[in-house]
């Protein structure tokens, strides 16, 4: 990424975090007695959630240590915190402007303002504290997506193919070691033929993924016709060539705008993901260079982290393309917003004669909670006809 798009993406970026966390912080300030000894704690707290995150992802990329690693956990429960603490406000405030326009409270509510106030702001707390500790344990309790699929191409007689894709790991400071042996479990337990890793396998810095060796842990899947993974927007954010290198040391094959045929005579492709010419420059190899020279007799697995321009893979013959990143928003209502970017935002969808699924993922970013949906293993048998 140019230095200075880097410099005014994040100024954009942490302008829009900070004036939500001001707004947070006003509105929780106005409903603290005056001169009360909760003023000056309730300060220390604010700031030291508001800036954990940042504070903490500065550490770990400077120096990894325990330290980094609490702020890291504590900022990012404090991000969907945030989410939530401002939608409610929103809606209070909402309230409070039409009451002002045309009264409807009762008296019980206006005639004891400074009471209903800190009553609502524990009620409003309780409320966000019970939606982030359920979003903390939905996004831990990943589910089995299964999908009968099956592809006209019988020219070259196969056996079905048991697949399973688990797409958006993350790893890193949140899905850690424990997090990673789990679903490592759960994918051995479904017994694949191949298991596909459709990008971001990594989330960003690859510190902490060599600090807890979950490497060694990766290494752990079980599947007969190998491990294949792409590159996602979160490789190359951190650095796609280190986070490559790290997984073929582990025992993972890595396709970039490259391809490979498995010897149930199927084709995986593999595309470099979109950030490519955002990061590096380069352009990523049109899909057209990557099916040439292939035989288009044989079934072509295409794994494209992005799900954009799924009219590609169709105009291309392409029997199956896989596809995460979008998380389908990972936080309620961010999923209404995912749903109006991308065609497909999460699900199975046919076009053509090409089968889509693009996933919500396994991992988490940013907050280890989920509200807009389950995390997901998607376990795919495949049969040709």
């Amino acid at each position: 990424m140019k230095k200075s798009s880097f410099v005014i993406f994040f100024s954009v970026v942490l302008s829009i975090y900070g004036l939500l966390n001001l707004y947070i912080f006003v509105r929780g300030w106005e409903v603290i007695p005056e001169a009360s000894p909760f003023q000056t704690l309730y300060v220390v707290i604010f700031l030291s959630l508001a800036l954990s995150f940042i504070v903490g992802r500065f550490l770990e990329r400077a120096a990894l240590s325990w330290i980094s690693t609490a702020l890291v956990w504590i900022g990012s429960f404090w991000l969907a915190a945030m989410v939530y603490f401002f939608l409610a406000l929103v809606v209070i405030d909402v309230l409070r402007l039409t009451h002002f326009v045309v009264p409807f409270f009762p008296d019980s509510i206006t005639s004891r303002p400074e009471q209903t106030g800190q009553f609502v702001a524990a009620l409003t707390l309780a409320i966000v504290l019970v939606v982030v500790a359920a979003g903390y344990i939905n996004a831990r309790t990943p589910r089995v997506t299964t999908l009968h699929l099956a592809v006209h191409k019988n020219s070259h007689p196969m056996k079905p193919l048991n697949i399973v894709a688990v797409s958006d790991i993350h790893l890193g400071t949140i899905i850690c070691k424990n997090r990673l042996e789990t679903i490592v479990e759960k994918v051995n337990s479904l017994r694949p033929d191949l298991v596909l890793l459709p990008g971001d396998v990594v989330d960003e810095d690859l510190g902490p993924v060599i600090e807890q060796n979950l490497g060694e842990t990766l290494r752990k899947i079980r599947a007969p016709l190998g491990v294949i993974a792409i590159t996602g927007n979160h490789e190359y954010i951190g650095g796609a060539d280190a986070a490559c290198r790290y997984m073929v040391e582990h025992g993972i094959t890595v396709l970039r705008d490259d391809s490979v045929k498995i010897n149930t005579g199927v084709y995986v492709v593999g595309r470099e993901d979109r950030s490519i010419r955002q990061f590096s420059g380069k352009q990523r190899k049109s899909l057209d260079d990557l099916l040439n020279g292939l035989d288009k007799t044989c079934p072509i697995i295409v794994l494209d982290h992005q799900p954009f321009r799924l009219e590609e893979a169709v105009s291309h013959g392409v029997d199956l393309q896989l596809s995460g990143h979008t998380h389908h928003g990972q936080l309620w209502p961010f999923n209404f917003i995912t749903q109006k970017v991308y065609e497909l935002s999460w699900g199975y969808k046919q076009k053509g004669s090409t089968h889509i699924y693009v996933s919500c993922g396994v991992g988490t970013w940013g907050p280890p909670v989920r509200t807009g949906n389950r995390a997901e293993i998607v376990n795919i048998f495949l049969s040709f006809v």
